[in-house]
């Protein structure tokens, strides 16, 4: 029994990270059905976004209100929290779930796998990266990053043969609503730049991420200042877009099941899930599990939404993981090596300090003995000697006698 739960023990972290990538998986499905279903999708957006900041401030209090040394929230923070509720929030759902419509959910699945391609990118365009194919993670990085946007354009622009697995009849959208599920050339080009400017977004979202968890280091205080910001945002956006309150009605349906589903769900549980695994085994060991939500959209979307598997999906979305993995071994091995050399220039640093520290603190014992010994010798008194003081109390006693005497 105890290497039962020590084995369960080994094996956590791969299961956080397959119940992160089933559950992202199933708001692929419930955003197709609810787009199906005729609901708005920038109100699906808002109530999202809503849901998750009513689940993750009361968490963020409760976590972090006994912190000694939280840091202090600056007008710098509130700007980079408006900017991630815009990249991370308002824009990168609104992007996927239009390309959602417009192509699959597969395509739009296997797009969002370009982004750590995208990251690097932009990473590169504003001196965060280095590009270098002198060393073999320097182009395995440019290389992943070709491929992904190889696969990309394969998912745009061929479609190839219908691959037939076989027909279920376990359908889940309304029998109204059911057509088969075929994207004209148009609809998929423009679902491929929606999909693209999501994974740009999101690429931003990481770079000012980063900066703002610099100056305020409380991770989920910043998911809940993001989730705010982001449902203010997506808000305001849609009552411009759309000022129909009708929209706004949630039901006992699949609309209802959806925002909580995705808020509380996606981006309240599993982003806990997601930081624990980061801090159990490294962001690298996360981002290889991102390819298996395509898998798992794929099949879901043969089986429950009707939708048919092209050749040319199938081989964009391979091109795409191949370059996924590319970049992420080449980034690896390049954090790996940073981190070998940092102990060795750490130690050298460290014997020059405790050197100069050394000198400079016996420079300062002898200094400070000798103003001991200074500061004895000018308040000593000018009787230096007792024998001194021993004969001039004798010459006093004599005239004190004398005095008397006469």
């Amino acid at each position: 029994m105890v290497e039962f739960w020590k084995f369960i023990n080994d094996i956590k972290s791969i299961i956080m990270m397959v119940t992160v990538q089933v559950s992202f998986a199933v708001v692929n499905i419930l955003y197709k059905l609810a787009a199906v279903d005729g609901m708005n999708l920038r109100v699906l957006v808002a109530y999202r976004l809503l849901f998750a900041a009513a689940f993750i401030v009361p968490v963020a209090y409760f976590i972090e209100r006994n912190l000694t040394s939280k840091p202090k929230l600056t007008w710098t923070v509130l700007g980079q929290a408006f900017l991630c509720g815009l990249f991370g929030g308002t824009l990168v759902y609104n992007l996927f779930l239009e390309s959602l419509v417009l192509t699959s959910a597969t395509f739009a699945a296997a797009m969002l796998n370009l982004i750590p391609a995208v990251t690097f990118i932009l990473a590169v365009f504003f001196r965060l990266e280095k590009v270098t194919l002198k060393t073999v993670p320097g182009r395995a990085k440019v290389m992943g990053t070709i491929l992904g946007i190889l696969g990309a354009m394969v998912l745009t622009f061929y479609k190839g043969v219908e691959i037939k697995i076989g027909s279920t009849n376990a359908h889940l959208m309304k029998e109204a609503a059911r057509r088969p599920v075929v994207h004209d050339a148009r609809e998929r080009l423009i679902g491929s730049v929606l999909a693209l400017g999501g994974c740009c977004s999101y690429a931003s979202w990481l770079i000012v991420q980063a900066k703002m968890s610099i100056n305020y280091p409380s991770p989920y205080s910043c998911t809940a200042l993001m989730s705010i910001m982001g449902s203010i945002q997506s808000v305001v956006f849609a009552f411009c877009m759309d000022r129909d309150l009708k929209l706004w009605k949630l039901g006992w349906n699949i609309r209802l099941l959806t925002v909580s589903y995705s808020g509380i769900v996606a981006s309240g549980v599993m982003v806990t899930l997601t930081a624990w695994c980061i801090r159990l085994k490294g962001p690298l060991f996360v981002s290889i599990f991102n390819p298996l939500t395509v898998v798992l959209v794929a099949f879901a979307g043969f089986l429950l939404l009707d939708e048919k598997l092209y050749l040319g999906s199938v081989l964009g979305a391979i091109l795409i993981v191949i370059g996924l993995y590319g970049v992420v071994w080449g980034k690896g091995k390049e954090i790996k090596k940073m981190i070998k050399l940092a102990p060795s220039m750490n130690c050298e640093d460290t014997n020059e300090d405790i050197e100069i520290i050394t000198s400079s603190v016996l420079d300062k014992e002898n200094k400070a003995s000798k103003d001991i010994v200074m500061n004895n010798a000018s308040t000593r008194p000018n009787c230096a000697t007792k024998e001194d003081d021993n004969h001039s109390f004798r010459n006093d006693n004599i005239g004190v006698d004398a005095e008397r005497e006469s």
